[in-house]
């Protein structure tokens, strides 16, 4: 399964509808091909897929906030239970007379493309589904970009019944979809990680990644044991170092390599069956090469043959030059409410650099207020006043 497109609207802390498409938006040169997926051809025309998307803003402008919904969006797809999904956060404040209304575009190993229509309400202080159904096409029926998301002649396959006792209230009607042709969107969530660096993946650590990160560690094993496990560490041209839980590692191991193990491990991971991976700021604990590293990954075929996506946030512009496309960098800002803009649809030109329109104030709402810079600086300048 593959996300084509997410369009949200509704939610309580957004600004109108939120739409992420996964799709290139512009078009596809021979130069740059090799650095995408194609999902699917129609005899010469491919439908071509970003591997990286990312959403670049300043500070509470809401980029871990369309990361959850994303995160949210796949883990509803995947059945799970809307009210036991931790990023369920993005819908606190809707009332009892509101609702957000899901339309979410998938394409299934099935040869199809799918669009999942998903009304979502609070009744007595939970989260059910009001209604719901999903329409199906085969790809064979596309043959432009607006073909994918147009459905107004499709019937629908699967109609959400409440009357039906062995379905729950709070799980997406893609249960029956899924079973059916066999198939699950893969996610790697690593939100939970952003603030916390403690080892995740409990397996021993390929040398070579190992190496790129710390040269001077011959080797990481790690074997789980119940709830602990045994770790064995070995610096070149020392004693082995047993250990028994993964958080004794930071004495060890700087937070850069310790992120970068479970980074890497988890790409690999997605490029294994061609996943989604999600890191909220990137660039915590790593330094340039190492993130444009993860990213060239990636958009290479040969690393990622099934074509994994990651999607990330960052406040690095300069990460934005990594990208020869305009049309997988999200500017996001929050002015009375979150919104996500392709970059496409600002900077028409990909020859433009692009974290030098980002750090100029071109795209406005991307660098910080200078009015609130001049009142940090008096307010500064006033306590030192008042010390004396």
């Amino acid at each position: 399964m593959k996300l084509l497109k997410i369009s949200a609207l509704g939610l309580p802390l957004f600004k109108g509808k939120c739409e992420i498409d996964f799709l290139a938006q512009q078009r596809v040169s021979s130069d740059n091909a090799d650095k995408m997926n194609c999902l699917f051809s129609n005899g010469s025309q491919c439908f071509y897929q970003n591997n990286v998307i990312s959403f670049i803003g300043i500070n509470a402008s809401g980029k871990t906030t369309i990361l959850k919904l994303i995160t949210f969006v796949c883990r509803m797809l995947n059945n799970e239970s809307i009210n036991n999904i931790s990023y369920s956060e993005i819908l606190d404040g809707l009332g009892h007379k509101e609702e957000v209304i899901f339309d979410v575009y998938f394409y299934s190993e099935n040869k199809t493309i799918n669009q999942l229509h998903t009304v979502v309400v609070r009744k007595n202080g939970k989260l059910i589904i009001k209604d719901e159904y999903l329409k199906s096409k085969p790809c064979k029926k596309v043959k432009s970009k607006a073909d994918i998301f147009n459905f107004d002649d499709c019937d629908i396959d699967i109609a959400r019944n409440n009357d039906e006792m062995f379905l729950l209230d709070d799980v997406s009607i893609t249960v029956a979809f899924n079973k059916k042709n066999k198939d699950q969107l893969i996610l790697v969530d690593m939100l939970q990680y952003t603030n916390v660096n403690e080892l995740s993946i409990l397996e021993n650590c390929p040398p070579e990644l190992i190496a790129f990160f710390d040269p001077s560690v011959e080797y990481l094993n790690i074997t789980k044991k119940g709830k602990d496990c045994d770790i064995q560490l070995k610096f070149k041209n020392e004693e082995e170092i047993i250990l028994n839980k993964t958080s004794e590692l930071n004495r060890y191991l700087s937070s850069g390599t310790i992120k970068g193990i479970n980074t890497f491990l988890n790409a690999l991971r997605t490029f294994e069956k061609g996943g989604y991976l999600i890191v909220d700021e990137i660039e915590n604990h790593f330094n340039h090469e190492i993130v444009s590293t993860l990213i060239r990954f990636y958009m290479d075929k040969r690393v990622n043959p099934n074509g994994a996506m990651i999607i990330f946030s960052t406040h690095y512009a300069e990460l934005l030059d990594e990208f020869e496309r305009n049309d997988n960098i999200y500017i996001v800002r929050n002015r009375n409410g979150i919104n996500a803009e392709n970059l496409a649809t600002v900077l028409k030109r990909n020859d433009i650099k692009k974290s030098d329109a980002y750090q100029s104030g071109f795209l406005e709402g991307t660098t910080p207020m200078y009015d609130s810079y001049i009142k940090l600086k008096k307010s500064l300048i006033q306590f030192h006043k008042e010390e004396v």
